[in-house]
């Protein structure tokens, strides 16, 4: 019985999900490039260290987090499906989106993706940030090192989002429900 042949996605994305990378390292597919990243530095995980602290003590609604968490995201016109990997990712706790998922879940349910900027910023800036609208994720939350400055997108549709709020480091910015309080800055100073 003869198989149809692959198509150039295919073969990228069945490429992408056989690498082993090196410990530590971590390998993504963003709109149809694979991106492989160092382990971060330590100021990368400070600031992961702030937000997820706030966040677990003072949103209004109980969140789970993950760190490093395989996504599997929509995929757009001219690429194959994307796979990101988020710094952190929440996830209200009564949905247990993290409790038995495989290395590359589905996105359904997810609240607010973070990504702290290192090697790659663009895709950090650009690429993923389309990457996770087409998914729906409601909130994208970019703290963007060389800027020294922090950005929340919101309103997902399409391949962007409509609505987004950047503020310099040291000043608090506002999460909306299910978050509901103003994420403070100051420690990214």
């Amino acid at each position: 019985m003869a198989h149809e042949p692959l198509t150039q996605e295919e073969v990228l994305l069945e490429g992408f999900l056989a690498l082993d990378t090196p410990e530590g390292f971590r390998a993504e597919l963003i709109e149809g490039e694979i991106v492989v990243t160092p382990p971060p530095d330590g100021d990368h995980e400070d600031y992961i260290n702030v937000i997820v602290k706030q966040v677990i003590r003072r949103a209004r609604t109980d969140m789970d987090f993950s760190g490093n968490k395989g996504l599997r995201l929509k995929s757009g016109d001219t690429c194959p499906k994307n796979h990101a990997v988020p710094d952190t990712t929440f996830a209200p706790t009564h949905l247990r989106l993290f409790r038995g998922a495989d290395s590359w879940m589905p996105c359904e349910g997810v609240a607010m993706v973070v990504e702290v900027t290192s090697s790659k910023p663009k895709a950090d800036r650009e690429a993923k940030r389309r990457c996770y609208a087409r998914g729906g994720i409601p909130l994208y939350l970019l703290v963007d090192r060389d800027t020294s400055q922090i950005t929340l997108f919101s309103a997902p549709e399409k391949d962007d989002y409509r609505q987004h709020s950047t503020l310099p480091f040291g000043k608090p910015l506002a999460l909306p429900e299910p978050f509901a309080f103003d994420l403070d800055t100051t420690d990214f100073l």
